[in-house]
């Protein structure tokens, strides 16, 4: 979940990952439709690691995001990407994306097993449709990994705010892919937790492989103070600009401290692109925010360290709904691993992550998240002691060097 402007694929796999030779001989294929390779962090760090242990791997993917080559060798893995319909939206768009995304998938996935052969076929939701090409090739003794990245039925309860039919065909899909699948791979133990009940798995087949940060590349840089526009305080957020991110909420908590609380020393800064960008854009200015919250769009990694490496503190204002309550955000770690201290309202996975290194504003409360900003900038002590806690806990429990065994030991045990 939560896919945040990602450009360099050229860090290493992280230090202390003992892993040459450990899937010699094995050949993989990645299906991913939602984001393209190297933009999707999770898909290209497990791709990297996968190879890094001596499979051969190759990726099924759409183009977008700079990303135009429809075949790449990146690193010695194999990457084909495919074009989609552009801005999918309506039960017509979305038709139009997923058959589009399946007839490519299939026709790519066919095209790799001749040129390059797989024993194993790995696919990455959104959608919960991927089972669809691996039925194909589970009939010739290919095995099948779900990588689960989001909980698509309740994705579409917080995009749309209710349930109905094609709420109950998200949840028809999802527990047809559980029940494709020969291993799940989970971001989380909520997610683990919905495998094992929802989908039926047994515990021995589902792995918690978590989208821990690459240390190799996500570091502090030299602060930026021109991206404090003159102000003394910079709050920062990372992350796709869409409906269920709350980003509007946390305007309405600019809006509180810079008006209602007279605060005029704070500049946002906001980084990430999304199909909600401009609609965001017009509210700051309706709420005469335009000088006080900068969107820089989507951004080259540079300019998104230099916002993290200039904050003084991070945000993350995603609604509390059982979507985001249930999932793990990669921005959180990533503000973690430059250490910076954390707002955000109380979720499980998100506590779970940040743990002492956030502060956790009420459900949806935008005059209690500014409280808890304010909180935060009128003591540089706490700020400092909650971002080494958070850089500490990344380096130490959250990293993806801890990961890297758990997806090896799911491919074990999908493939012995």
């Amino acid at each position: 979940m939560d896919s945040t402007p990602q450009r360099n694929n050229t860090a290493s796999v992280p230090p202390n990952a003992d892993i040459s030779g450990t899937m010699a001989g094995r050949k993989i294929l990645i299906i991913v439709e939602n984001l393209p390779v190297p933009f999707d962090r999770r898909v290209w760090q497990s791709a990297r690691t996968l190879h890094a242990a001596g499979a051969q791997v190759a990726i099924i993917c759409p183009t977008g995001k700079g990303y135009t080559e429809r075949y790449e060798l990146l690193e010695g893995i194999h990457v084909y990407r495919h074009p989609l319909p552009l801005d999918a939206g309506g039960a017509l768009g979305y038709l139009l994306e997923y058959g589009a995304a399946l007839v490519w998938e299939t026709l790519l996935s066919w095209k790799i097993l001749f040129r390059h052969g797989f024993d194993t076929l790995h696919g990455c939701n959104p959608p919960d449709l991927i089972f669809l090409v691996a039925w194909q090739f589970k009939l010739f003794g290919k095995r099948y990994i779900f990588d689960h990245h989001d909980i698509n039925p309740e994705l579409y309860e917080a995009k749309f705010n209710k349930r109905g039919f094609f709420w109950r065909l998200m949840c028809a899909f999802e527990w047809l892919t559980f029940k494709t699948a020969d291993t799940v791979i989970s971001t989380n133990e909520s997610y683990r937790k919905i495998a094992l009940e929802r989908g039926g798995k047994k515990p021995e087949d589902v792995f918690v492989v978590r989208s821990g940060p690459d240390l190799t590349r996500v570091k502090a840089v030299a602060p930026n103070p021109t991206l404090r526009n003159g102000r003394d305080f910079l709050v920062g957020y990372v992350g796709v600009m869409g409906d269920q991110e709350g980003i509007d909420l946390l305007l309405d908590a600019a809006r509180h401290l810079v008006f209602d609380q007279g605060r005029k020393d704070i500049q946002f800064v906001l980084v990430g692109g999304g199909p909600s960008l401009a609609a965001l854009q017009a509210l700051s200015e309706t709420m005469g925010l335009k000088d006080y919250v900068t969107f820089t769009g989507r951004a080259p990694d540079q300019t998104l360290f230099e916002v993290l490496s200039t904050a003084d503190v991070c945000v993350n204002p995603d609604r509390v709904n059982p979507m985001n309550d249930k999932s793990t955000m990669n921005k959180i770690l990533e503000y973690m691993a430059v250490g910076k201290p954390i707002v955000q309202f109380d979720v499980t996975e998100g506590r779970f992550s940040a743990q002492e290194a956030s502060l956790y504003a009420k459900a949806n409360d935008p005059v209690d998240f500014a409280g808890k900003i304010a909180e935060l900038l009128a003591d540089p002590a706490l700020r400092a002691r909650m971002g080494a806690f958070g850089r500490e806990r990344v380096e130490t429990k959250m990293a993806w060097t801890y990961e890297i065994p758990k997806l090896i030991a799911a491919y074990k045990n999908v493939l012995p």
